[in-house]
């Protein structure tokens, strides 16, 4: 390698650390708009399995730092006709998820002729999330539904998957959880898990600045999915 070469290297070797700073330059500058500039759902979000199906709740209020974005988020959606997925974090992002996984699960079925398993679900969205890490949605996930019996995973924003019996995420959630570690029994059925799944959301919103606005339920049994119509969750609380 004559001087020339070596000038070269040297030059590409600067120009590659230069990106590199650009780079972690860019990195904190989307970490820092994401922290106070994007909607978040703030959330407490709970997912419970029963004898005879799946109970989901959420509250509905959205914020921007300490601005309250939108008071009527809905933060748990229809997949398909038995398979349901709540959203924590970016509103942005799960938004983008819930199209994706739609998308995703009526070619499945398109194509297959049957429908998509829960844990089908859980690992196909899992993989999504795994694929873009470095870059990753800014999401904490709950998905479950009805097979030959009723399932929750838990998906977290770089793919990780656990399967639980009750669970809660969001900022609310370490409250949440309190109270379903005293109240939830696993062999009740739906109708009268909803007043669990209900509370638990309730009671976060009494001491979670990012959780509020009321309550939203969904219930997935083998009749298919539910979503109760305000007053009626109002009964319950």
């Amino acid at each position: 390698m004559d001087k020339n070469d070596h000038k070269m290297e040297g030059a590409r070797f600067k120009n590659r650390s230069h990106d590199k700073g650009i780079q972690l330059f860019l990195v904190n500058i989307m970490e820092e708009i994401k922290a106070d500039q994007i909607k978040k759902t703030g959330t407490t979000t709970v997912g419970l399995v029963c004898r005879d199906g799946v109970v989901f709740a959420c509250d509905k209020r959205a914020t921007m730092g300490y601005y309250i974005a939108s008071k009527d988020v809905m933060k748990v959606e229809k997949l398909n006709d038995r398979i349901a997925m709540t959203i924590a974090g970016g509103v942005g992002d799960a938004q983008t998820l819930i199209r994706w996984m739609k998308a995703e699960i009526k070619l499945y079925e398109l194509k297959n002729g049957r429908k998509m398993s829960v844990e089908a679900a859980a690992t196909l969205l899992a993989n999504i999330l795994s694929q873009y890490k470095y870059y990753p949605f800014f999401v904490q996930l709950l998905i479950g539904g009805m097979d030959e019996r009723a399932r929750i995973f838990s998906v977290d924003m770089l793919g990780g998957v656990t399967e639980e019996k009750f669970t809660a995420t969001g900022s609310g959630s370490p409250i949440a959880m309190g109270l379903l570690e005293e109240t939830y029994k696993e062999d009740r059925e739906v109708a009268e898990n909803i007043k669990v799944a209900a509370k638990a959301v309730s009671t976060a919103m009494k001491r979670d600045v990012a959780t509020g606005e009321g309550v939203t339920v969904m219930t997935i049994t083998a009749r298919g999915v539910e979503l109760l119509p305000d007053k009626e969750v109002k009964k319950f609380l």
